[in-house]
């Protein structure tokens, strides 16, 4: 069977076990099962794999290639079992098809294909979990466990175009607190106005430094609570704010910045995934460039965002696709991803 054919038959067994975040490990016994019967060394911890190519030498590179096994949940207005991988007219369906089954599978021949052959670097392809809810048991779980990495691939659906930057993320649990009172006299102290408020001024906030790739901060309220019944003046009000940072800010910056210009109590749930960038003269961008790829930034997190080492974001499929129903890939774009991956880096040097 050629490396399309055995492509297509793992997403799949991929698809067909369901494989949500942090519920990972049918698809990791599946998946440990396969590459064992294919000859392979396989490493595991949790619910992530990796394999590294034979003849490993300390003195080389090594290149990570990566993607991720789990799903979130299906979404409503599927007409098809989410679970059960579908051909027709030309696309696979099947929950995680796109995001990011098809990557698993294409960067996996892919190591297959250049683990064939001396390269001057050493490889490593690790399929990791926990990626949809920036889970510690993830790839952050994986990485002191590799050697040092001098470049990264993770696979996720760009159409193959490299996303050199990507933005990063941290999402703030804000309170805005006030004074309980009835709603029929004039007393106490609203918190779902003072909680407006500062929406407003959230809205209003500008950061000065935009990036070329990605953009400004983009800050947006997501959700809001309040009130315990119709005739009490609510003394408390809960929002949720997600915020979107580009390369110049820290999510600690950010945080420090937005605490300055609201009332309410913000409460960060974390600061580990910041924004990254590659410099765009970096040689796996310049190479991809001369294959008639178009860098770009994109706006989606990643696992990129827990890498300390250069990284470009790139694979098969279009992230409009993912998180939806019916969700599906072309069998033809893991094709051309698999022969697209296997040029970049058969016979790079590093």
């Amino acid at each position: 069977m050629n490396h399309f054919k055995h492509a297509i038959e793992l997403l799949k067994g991929i698809i067909s076990r369901p494989s949500l975040s942090r519920e990972e490990g049918k698809v990791a016994d599946f998946l440990e099962e396969q590459w064992r019967k294919a000859g392979h060394e396989v490493r595991r911890k949790g619910h992530n794999l990796w394999l590294t190519a034979p003849g490993f030498d300390a003195a080389r590179p090594t290149i990570l290639l990566n993607s991720h096994i789990d799903t979130v949940k299906p979404v409503a207005g599927w007409d098809k079992d989410p679970f059960t991988p579908v051909e027709e007219d030309g696309c696979l369906y099947g929950l995680g098809s796109n995001d990011a089954g098809a990557s698993v599978v294409a960067l996996y021949e892919t190591f297959a294909l250049l683990s064939a052959h001396r390269q001057s670097y050493n490889l490593i392809f690790l399929a990791s979990a926990e990626e949809e809810v920036s889970g510690q048991n993830g790839v952050e779980s994986v990485l002191d466990e590799l050697p040092p990495i001098a470049f990264g691939l993770v696979g996720e659906p760009t159409s193959m175009q490299p996303a050199i930057a990507e933005k990063g993320m941290v999402v703030l649990d804000c309170i805005s607190h006030g004074v309980s009172g009835h709603a029929a006299r004039n007393e106490g102290r609203n918190a779902i106005l003072l909680a407006i408020k500062d929406i407003n001024r959230l809205n209003e906030m500008i950061f000065p430094l935009q990036s070329d790739l990605l953009g400004p901060v983009k800050i947006t309220t997501t959700m809001i609570k309040a009130g315990t019944q119709h005739n009490v003046i609510p003394d408390r009000c809960e929002f949720t704010v997600d915020v979107r940072s580009n390369e110049f800010y820290s999510n600690r910056d950010l945080v420090e910045a937005i605490s300055q210009q609201i009332e309410s109590e913000v409460i960060p749930r974390g600061f580990r995934l910041n924004s990254s960038r590659i410099d765009p003269q970096h040689p796996f961008v310049q190479r991809a460039i001369a294959m008639g790829k178009k860098p770009f930034g994109s706006p989606t997190l990643s696992d990129q965002a827990l890498m300390n080492f250069p990284t470009v974001k790139m694979g098969p499929g279009d992230t409009v696709r993912s998180h939806t129903a019916n969700e599906f890939i072309r069998p033809s774009e893991i094709m051309e991803a698999i022969e697209l991956y296997f040029k970049l880096f058969d016979g790079w040097v590093i």
